[in-house]
């Protein structure tokens, strides 16, 4: 087994031969990756040496990726493999394809490596380190083929620092126990889920489904019996709160003050196991710890799993946050799903108490505040290599939906002066949103829908439909671009000729994190001898409800698949979670020390 006291202490020679097989056939990343000596955790040496690879210059990258084998290829058939990708391929079955499975391989290594000009490659051990099956591995191939070449070259280093990671884990025999054991939760709870999306193996758990009340039973159930939390219950909306009473030497205290935490288990249609489920199932993660220890914080921790937040059954957002800060809103109770169910009777079926959702409200004097963490569902972290990022603001958004008018007119016989185009104009708005979007680091506008009502190929658009969706970190940034597209919007009518409305649909307040709760976020991931990367959340999280009634701070978990959310694409691995839990229980122990 190898230990990082044997590599500190190694000559520049000894440690690369120690890491040799690391990095394929490239012992030059471990040689120079040894100048960052001395390495505080695993987790220090595997960023030195993905730091070595990103300032390596592009052809020593491409010279990297091209002296990896392909998956079932002809090294494999000659047995001429490395001993550690003869392991990969052998775990991911690749060596017991059928020649149907294995012709289709080679299809696509050819086809991959003309579209490319390198090979494919896939960390076919998987986000498990268990092994991908041959037709997940398959359906990736092909999925992959469709990347632009700069997403791909990119995809495939980050494919092989993955392969790099599980190598060492194995050189040093550490098993991320903690990381499988909240993946493995993930897995558990994904099996609810809603008819007509089970039987194609789709997620779907919508408020007050059968499927969203198994998952409420199932998170109750492990809090119970697996993690030893002092109360567990689902309460009048259909959340479900652990609490883990604050104590000592002498015993608990149910009345200390609490950290609050959690997020939501209800899912978008057809989406991702991690989304909501991660910040729930990692700080569980935590008190299971703590009870295996006997041990007790100076603090209470409650940990809620959210029932809503998607708004997906219902239009109700933010349901399960909203009934802790008292901002339920009970006209929600009279909304209808799809199927003319009203939300009042979904919650009596469901024997949810109505008449006392308004005791659910917190008090917030009895909380030192929230903290959230959360998959990132962006490609940040993802394209920097980082496992974790602090959150600093979740940005305010607003929303319209508008609509350009002109004339519809024959497309032959309109010469383009006399033309009222409405589809024209708003495609002169969605290059001007772009363009202001862009000028404000952290500012973002979207024009997400667009809709020409009875088109047709040789009409002049009389009409266009549109959406605008414009946020930032905070109010301010954000408000002066909606003013300025609103504006813009208004220039290009007038010049055009045309007429427009643009009716606000939706506005959230931008909700910064509390500066000393995202310290001690930074503080924990820096104990990890990871860098600390700041970067805002553009999605809206549970945690904006909080930040209404007390301090808030978030932590990102890089996704897999450049950060794809609110998809089964969605995907993280088990030693990025592994760092999850590891700084989740840092920031416990930081607060812990502050209050004593």
């Amino acid at each position: 087994m190898l230990t990082l006291e044997q590599l500190n202490a190694a000559t520049q020679a000894e440690f690369t031969a120690l890491l040799d097989g690391v990095y394929e056939h490239s012992p030059w990343i471990a040689e120079q990756a040894w100048l960052a000596r001395p390495f505080a955790s695993l987790a220090h040496l595997k960023r030195a040496l993905i730091e070595t690879l990103r300032n390596a210059p592009r052809e020593a990258q491409l010279g990297l990726i091209r002296v990896h084998p392909e998956l079932a290829g002809k090294a494999m058939v000659t047995k001429s493999l490395t001993a550690e990708s003869t392991n990969e391929q052998s775990k991911a079955g690749l060596t017991d394809c059928t020649p149907e499975e294995f012709a289709r391989i080679q299809k696509l290594n050819a086809d991959y490596n003309a579209r490319f000009g390198f090979p494919f490659i896939l960390a076919v051990r998987g986000p498990r380190g268990l092994g991908l099956d041959r037709h997940e591995i398959i359906a990736t191939f092909a999925r992959r083929l469709n990347n632009s070449p700069d997403f791909e070259f990119g995809e495939a280093l980050r494919n092989i620092h993955r392969i790099a990671e599980i190598r060492l884990n194995d050189k040093f025999a550490v098993e991320p126990t903690l990381g499988n054991l909240v993946w493995d939760w993930h897995e558990e709870l994904a099996k609810h889920t809603e008819p007509g999306y089970a039987e194609r193996g789709e997620l779907c758990v919508t408020y007050l489904t059968d499927a969203h009340r198994a998952a409420a039973r199932e998170l109750a159930d492990r809090m119970r019996n697996e993690c030893g939390f002092d109360e567990v219950g689902i309460d009048a909306v259909g959340n479900v709160v652990g609490v883990y009473y604050g104590g000592n030497e002498h015993g608990t205290d149910p009345q200390a003050k609490r950290l609050l935490t959690g997020s939501h288990y209800d899912t978008v249609r057809n989406g991702g196991k991690y989304d909501g489920r991660l910040g729930i199932l990692v700080p569980m993660a935590c008190v299971r710890e703590l009870h295996r220890q006997g041990r007790r914080l100076p603090y209470g921790f409650e940990v809620v799993g959210f029932a809503e937040e998607e708004g997906q059954r219902y239009k109700a957002t933010f349901l399960g946050s909203g009934a802790l800060t008292g901002q339920f809103d009970n006209t929600w109770l009279d909304q209808l799903d799809a199927n003319g169910v009203a939300m009042r009777d979904a919650m009596a079926n469901a024997d949810l108490h109505i008449a006392t959702i308004p005791d659910l409200k917190r008090d917030p004097s009895r909380y030192l505040g929230f903290v959230e963490t959360h998959i990132e569902q962006g490609p940040v972290l993802n394209d920097l290599d980082l496992p974790l990022g602090i959150v600093t603001s979740i940005n305010g958004s607003v929303r319209y939906v508008g609509q350009i008018t002109g004339m519809a007119s024959h497309a032959g016989t309109t010469p383009m002066t006399m033309r009222r185009d409405a589809a024209a104009a708003a495609a002169e708005l969605v290059l001007y949103a772009e363009k202001r979007g862009g000028a404000v680091e952290d500012l973002v506008a979207t024009v997400g829908m667009l809709e020409v009502p009875n088109g047709s190929i040789n009409v002049v658009p009389g009409r266009c439909r549109f959406s605008l969706d414009v946020r930032a970190t905070t109010n301010e940034v954000r408000d002066a671009a909606a003013e300025d597209i609103r504006n813009e919007l208004q220039a290009i009518c007038e010049r055009r000729g045309l007429q427009f409305t643009l009716e606000e649909t939706m506005q959230a307040d931008a909700a910064p994190c509390a500066p000393e709760w995202r310290m001690r976020w930074e503080r924990a991931v820096d104990s990890l001898g990871l860098p600390v990367f700041r970067l805002p959340s553009g999605a809206g999280h549970d945690a904006m409800m909080l930040h209404r009634v007390m301090p808030q701070a978030m932590l990102f978990l890089r996704g897999l698949n450049a950060g794809i959310s609110h998809n089964p694409l969605e995907s993280i691995t088990n030693d990025d979670t592994e760092l999850c839990v590891r700084a989740f229980q840092n920031l416990l122990n930081q607060l812990a020390t502050d209050l004593t």
